[in-house]
């Protein structure tokens, strides 16, 4: 029972740190718009880098790259509440019924990983390369989330066995 309950609180905890940081950005739109806007526009990449046609100077894209964070956050959120509960409402079930519960957690940990390893490592920090930049790199932001998400998704995903 210990463990089910680790599981179902690692995935509660997810859960509140998505909520918040879509939250966040939506309250305080601003705050991390400009971070979106430096990124897309590649603005502080190395100077006379040879990727700098990738750079998009239309702020209508920007907002909408920005909503997209905020939905995915958003979406993760529900989606590992969602799964907080259904986990939470089986765990005095059987192993199959709890394992059979881990769908909804498994698609929100996913979308996690769309969102931080996807979102900012693979489409900002590489083809926009925030690597690049001193002021707008939130690489190393991003992997600690991402990292966390990984951890609970393999944790989760260890089969639970039947009470005894």
């Amino acid at each position: 029972m210990v463990i089910r309950c680790a599981k179902i609180v690692l995935v509660g905890m997810l859960a509140a740190f998505a909520a918040l940081a879509a939250f966040n950005n939506f309250t305080d739109y601003n705050s991390n718009f400009y971070f979106v806007q430096h990124v897309l526009r590649m603005d502080t990449t190395f100077p006379g880098n040879a990727a700098m046609n990738r750079a998009i100077n239309a702020p209508w894209l920007w907002h909408g790259a920005y909503w997209v964070i905020i939905a995915g956050e958003a979406l993760t959120a529900v989606l590992l509440a969602g799964g907080a509960l259904l986990l939470w409402r089986a765990r005095q079930g059987r192993a199959q019924q709890f394992n059979r519960a881990k769908a909804c957690s498994v698609a929100g940990l996913t979308m996690g990983l769309v969102v931080w390893f996807f979102g900012f490592m693979v489409i900002g920090g590489e083809w926009f390369l925030m690597w690049q930049s001193q002021e707008w790199n939130g690489q190393n932001a991003a992997f600690k989330f991402y990292a966390a998400i990984l951890g609970v998704l393999v944790f989760l995903n260890q089969p639970d066995a039947d009470k005894d």
